[in-house]
Parts: C-alpha cells; sequence; structure tokens
C-alpha cells in the first residue's frame, strides 16, 4: 500500500512541477510578443520616415535624368 501511494504522490508532484512550468513559459510568451509588436511598431515608424526622407530625393533624381 505504501507503493502505490509513493506513486500517487509522485505524479502529483510531477503534474504540479509542469504546471509551475507552464505557467513561467506562458509569461515569458507573452512578455516576448509585446517587445515584438514594439519592435514591429518601431520599424514600421522608421520604414514611413525614410519613405517621408527618400521622396524628395527620388524626385530630384528624376528631374536630373531628364535633363
Amino acid at each position: 500500500m505504501l507503493w502505490p501511494m509513493i506513486a500517487i504522490a509522485l505524479g502529483f508532484l510531477g503534474i504540479a512541477v509542469l504546471g509551475v512550468l507552464a505557467v513561467r513559459v506562458f509569461v515569458e510568451v507573452r512578455r516576448l510578443a509585446r517587445q515584438v509588436g514594439t519592435a514591429s511598431d518601431r520599424i514600421q515608424r522608421a520604414a514611413e520616415d525614410l519613405e517621408r526622407a527618400a521622396t524628395p530625393l527620388a524626385s530630384q533624381a528624376h528631374q536630373a535624368g531628364r535633363r
């Protein structure tokens, strides 16, 4: 009777450890998703700034090519 009780206790502890690890992974994934979202927004803003800066330059190059 002792061995089955030990096996049940160890099984419960194993499931509890897996549950704690799953919660930690979930928290880290949410944090990573926030960081990816922030980086994506920054990249989008940088691309927009680059496009705004390149438009006049491209226009000037086009005008120079016509001459």
